[in-house]
C-alpha cells in the first residue's frame, strides 16, 4: 500500500504562474500538482494535493489528515508569517512535515523572514522554485523507506 502524502498550498498559490512571475516563476499550480503526482507514482507514494485561500479550510484538512497520512508537504504562503493556528494544527500531527517556499523568504521583506510553521516542521525548503515540492517528496520517500527497514 502506498504511503499517502498531503500536499497543502496556502493563499494566492492558485495564482501561481500569473502573480509576480519574476519571483514565483511561470509554472501554474496545476503544473506543480502534475509533477508531484508523476513523481509520487515513481516513488510509490500517493498524493492528496490541495490549495485554499482560507485558513480554516487548511486547518480542517490538517485535522482530517493527521491520523491517515504518512507525511505533509505544506507551502503555507502568507500564512507562514501570521498563523499560529496552522502551526498548532501541524504540531498535533505525528508525521513528518516539510515546509516549502518557492522563493527564498530570507532574501525578501523582513516580515517574511519568520515562519510559525518552521517551528513545527521537520524540514524547510526555500528558494528552489517549484522544485522544492519534488525535493520534499523525495525526502519524505527516503525517510519512509528507512523507517520500513
Amino acid at each position: 500500500m502506498a504511503h499517502k502524502i498531503l500536499v497543502l498550498n496556502g493563499p494566492n498559490l492558485n495564482l501561481l504562474g500569473k502573480r509576480q512571475p519574476e519571483i514565483y516563476g511561470r509554472e501554474t499550480l496545476d503544473d506543480v500538482a502534475m509533477e508531484c503526482m508523476r513523481l509520487a507514482a515513481e516513488l510509490g507514494l500517493s498524493i492528496d494535493f490541495r490549495q485554499s485561500n482560507a485558513e480554516h479550510e487548511l486547518i480542517a484538512w490538517i485535522h482530517e489528515a493527521r491520523e491517515i497520512v504518512s507525511g505533509i508537504v505544506i507551502n503555507p504562503a502568507g500564512y507562514s508569517h501570521t498563523s499560529v493556528a496552522i502551526m498548532d494544527a501541524l504540531a498535533a500531527c505525528p508525521c513528518p512535515i516539510i515546509e516549502v517556499h518557492i522563493s527564498n523568504i530570507h532574501r525578501r521583506e523582513a516580515f517574511r523572514h519568520h515562519s510559525y510553521v518552521s517551528n513545527v516542521a521537520t524540514g524547510v525548503i526555500c528558494g528552489c522554485g517549484t522544485q522544492g515540492y519534488t525535493l520534499a517528496l523525495r525526502h519524505l520517500a527516503a525517510d519512509l523507506e528507512k523507517a520500513i527497514r
